[in-house]
């Protein structure tokens, strides 16, 4: 039986103990999942290749519905009202490292440090599952065959393990919510065409996932696409130059969606909630993996 719309988290209701804290096996009875999923991407979505940043990354960050609202877009908003003075200002990556528009007051370095410290702050306290998908163009054209859409490679993986994540949590039959960022009519249209192919199952006969895409502009300013908007790159970044520091992904290792659950939070997520596509084959039982060293140097975060 479904509870009345509306009713499904409290307004005013102390928000501890927050049920993502209870054990799993308690699903809803409002046919909606207690998790909401932001997208966004890194590199160029289409085949062509970039030789300084020869990949795509998509990345799916997940919240539980509660905690999202409760304690992380709060801790956003104070950012926003700290530096900014108000909360209009969307966090975007490429502009926060180039220091651009409203990011300018960056290139001041004590400032920058101050401000990429708590920025890090918000992510490290951020509870949320990071999935994520590296798509490896140059390796897939060295194989050749048929034209290849890394978004749309990436997005089949990515779904899958998501729906893995929602049956360990007893929430795979119920509906969950995936929010994109608008790319343009075509390209949405596209990309919904490919979301609903994937979630019917496909030519491989899986079960359908309940899955609804959203598309939403830039505009309207949702917090959980910007941070999924900061955490891509880093992703990219870890993959093409693995021996370079890279703070960002050092904090995202414990986001993983990986083996053994929190308790094994930072560990076990290569092949889980990180997925290197085409998977890297070892040479020989004593051989290194393959690896990708891009020609370019594009600046790092």
């Amino acid at each position: 039986m479904n509870t009345t719309p509306g009713t499904q988290y409290p307004l005013f209701q102390s928000m501890e103990p927050l049920p993502v804290d209870k054990a799993a096996g308690q699903p809803l009875e409002s046919g909606r999942s207690d998790y909401v999923v932001y997208v966004d991407e890194s590199g160029d979505p289409s085949p062509n290749m970039d030789l300084g940043y020869p990949v795509f990354v998509l990345a799916l960050c997940v919240f539980h519905k509660r905690r999202y609202s409760e304690k992380i877009i709060p801790a956003l908003e104070k950012l926003k009202f700290n530096y900014f003075g108000h909360d209009s200002v969307v966090l975007h990556e490429n502009d926060i490292r180039r220091q651009k528009g409203d990011f300018a007051f960056l290139s001041h370095w004590p400032t920058r440090r101050k401000f990429m410290g708590q920025l890090t702050d918000v992510m490290e306290q951020s509870n949320f599952i990071l999935i994520a998908c590296v798509v490896d163009k140059a390796r897939l054209n060295r194989g050749g065959g048929e034209a290849f859409n890394p978004y749309h490679i990436a997005l089949d993986i990515c779904l899958g393990r998501l729906r893995d994540f929602l049956a360990e949590k007893k929430q795979e039959r119920l509906q969950t919510h995936i929010v994109v960022e608008c790319r343009g009519k075509k390209e949405d249209r596209e990309l919904e065409l490919e979301f609903r192919r994937i979630c019917s199952g496909g030519e491989a006969g899986a079960p359908p996932l309940p899955f609804n895409i959203v598309f939403a502009d830039k505009k309207t300013n949702l917090d959980g696409l910007q941070l999924a908007d900061l955490v891509a790159r880093p992703v990219g970044l870890s993959y093409i130059r693995p021996m370079q520091p890279n703070q960002a992904f050092e904090v995202l290792k414990r986001k993983f969606y990986c083996q053994g659950g929190r308790a094994n939070a930072g560990c076990g997520y290569e092949g889980v909630g990180l997925v290197i596509h085409p998977p890297q084959k070892a040479k020989g039982p004593d051989e290194p993996t393959e690896a990708t060293t891009p020609t370019g140097n594009p600046q790092s975060t």
